[in-house]
């Protein structure tokens, strides 16, 4: 079983999404323990402070190491030493599927949330293993992005999405975007269903979903396209990829 123990000030930010969808139901088979840990248990001082003015001055306060040490320390004796402990912070490499993956094959993951300016710098340099961002731009805490980064890793465990070969189609697994999907009615409002699915043939609508893929991904994420692995790509993928960057070549000329 993956355990994922997320330390916050908010745990039940954490515990009133992770009930539902696809990760809920991963938590009631048993397949991943998600698990939020209030900071605050891990003070010693009656107000239960986690946070103090930053040496230096400046606005803003600033996460003390002491209860971040501790619940780490806790959550590594009640569990086991973890496999990463992941910071969510603008100030980290971006989260991909490839880092999601990563996660996903490790057994113990602890996610730390920060607040305020942010956290001391001692527990950035000795306990945490992995600093992630989800984006650039500062939102008021680590809880949502925590949520995204477990959405992320806990899908890809194996067995919490029934339809394997859906997860292996997704975006950005192996470098394009997906293609168009369509379900009933074959004509809404006027706006009809391509011919080519409705067909039947099946080596028509794998041809005609390579092209998407190659197609939608050179128009909305061009920069995707200089990092993808042609090994990772299927013959009509490769064939379209080689055609499109030609045919782009070509109008740019």
């Amino acid at each position: 079983m993956t355990t994922i123990d997320v330390v916050t000030i908010f745990p039940a930010m954490i515990d009133a999404v992770l009930t539902e969808g696809v990760v809920g139901r991963a938590r009631t088979r048993g397949l991943v323990d998600v698990t939020a840990r209030d900071l605050r248990d891990f003070t010693t001082d009656k107000h239960r402070m986690v946070d103090d003015i930053p040496y230096g001055g400046g606005p803003g306060m600033v996460m003390k190491p002491e209860p971040l040490f501790r619940a780490v320390e806790a959550i590594a004796a009640e569990r086991g030493a973890p496999d990463a402990v992941v910071l969510m912070t603008p100030q980290g490499r971006p989260l991909t599927h490839e880092e999601a993956a990563r996660f996903s094959r490790m057994t113990r993951l602890v996610v730390l949330c920060g607040r305020y300016e942010g956290i001391d710098e001692r527990v950035t340099d000795t306990l945490v293993t992995d600093e992630i961002s989800i984006g650039d731009y500062v939102l008021t805490g680590g809880e949502l992005p925590a949520l995204v980064l477990i959405d992320a890793v806990v899908r890809l465990v194996p067995g919490v999405v029934g339809d394997e070969s859906s997860v292996e189609g997704d975006s950005f697994v192996r470098g394009l975007l997906d293609h168009p999907h369509y379900t009933r009615p074959a004509v809404f409002r006027e706006l009809a269903v391509p011919e080519v699915l409705i067909g039947g043939h099946h080596a028509d609508i794998e041809r005609w979903r390579a092209r998407q893929r190659v197609t939608r991904t050179l128009a909305r994420r061009p920069d995707l396209l200089s990092r993808v692995d042609e090994s990772t790509l299927s013959a009509d993928e490769r064939r379209v990829l080689a055609q499109v960057l030609d045919e782009a070549k070509e109008h740019s000329s």
